[in-house]
């Protein structure tokens, strides 16, 4: 068991399921509604926090209504959040999500009234507590901050930063990090079809894993890249968080000191069993 930081946001998910994806004007009945808790760092430690670790958020969490949504669910999930960030004005992001049942894809319209947490806040952190620190990758200016004091204070604690999309000077931060979880979008904005070509082009030191959906996913373990498949369940009804739960896996099974091989395993068996089912309850390695 270890005591894992993650910095990155929640979100409100208003998730609306619907038979096929509308087209343009359209207007179409869901077949269901539910409104739960998201963002890609509190998806990553409610999935920790089931494979026996001791989970902390630090991010923005607004006081007001709909913030209850978010506390609820990590309070259910064992997650402290005594490090985020409160402020009394805003409004906690919400994420507006079609969950297509022909093809279980998702498509997300995001909207936010929330500052990113800044470094002021992080640097008072009792960082020396935990054993790893995940970031997720955004608010790059102030991330960078974070990875220089955290390089400087507490060099032996092990950090990763997920890298899920294109972000301004986002590749200043990679030489920082133990490891580095990419995702197929920015692979592909980095103009690579493949996970193996663009692993093999990165230079930054230490582990990097790369997502390629139903391909499974790659890693580079500072000598080779190895792969391994994808683990479809019987029937894929629910991708999100997907990723969020392979970045789980990744990093449950490296802090419990499981070879990189085993780990990339362990990760794509886990995001596979998150595909087949709704929400991230009752997940498992």
């Amino acid at each position: 068991m270890a005591t894992i930081l993650a910095i990155g946001i929640a979100t409100i998910d208003i998730i609306n399921h619907v038979s096929q994806f509308p087209a343009e004007d359209d207007e179409v009945r869901a077949i269901s509604q539910f409104i739960t808790r998201g963002g890609n760092a509190t998806n990553t430690l409610v999935v920790l926090s089931q494979l026996g670790h001791r989970c902390h958020w630090s991010g923005v969490l607004i006081d007001e209504p709909d913030s209850l949504v978010v506390k609820k669910d990590l309070d259910q999930h064992q997650i402290d959040y005594s490090s985020c960030l409160r402020l009394n004005t805003g409004k906690m992001p919400t994420s507006y999500i079609t969950l297509n049942e022909a093809n279980a894809s998702r498509t997300i319209v995001h909207h936010r009234d929330c500052p990113e947490l800044p470094f002021a806040h992080f640097k008072h952190l009792d960082i020396a507590t935990f054993d790893w620190i995940h970031f997720e990758g955004r608010n790059v200016e102030e991330l960078e901050k974070m990875l220089h004091w955290l390089r400087q204070h507490h060099p032996d604690i092990p950090c990763s930063l997920e890298v899920e999309k294109q972000r301004t000077g986002i590749e200043a931060l990679f030489h920082l990090v133990d490891v580095l979880m990419f995702s197929r979008p920015y692979a592909k904005s980095q103009g690579f079809e493949n996970a193996a070509d663009f692993l093999q082009a990165q230079t930054a030191p230490g582990l990097m894993s790369c997502t390629w959906g139903e391909q499974g996913a790659w890693l580079h373990n500072g000598k080779e890249i190895i792969h391994s498949p994808a683990f479809p369940p019987e029937r894929v009804v629910d991708t999100l968080g997907a990723g969020d739960t392979f970045n789980a896996g990744l990093i449950s099974a490296l802090v419990n000191k499981d070879s990189p091989e085993q780990a990339l395993h362990s990760a794509c068996q886990l995001a596979g069993q998150k595909c087949g089912q709704f929400g991230f309850d009752n997940l498992s390695s």
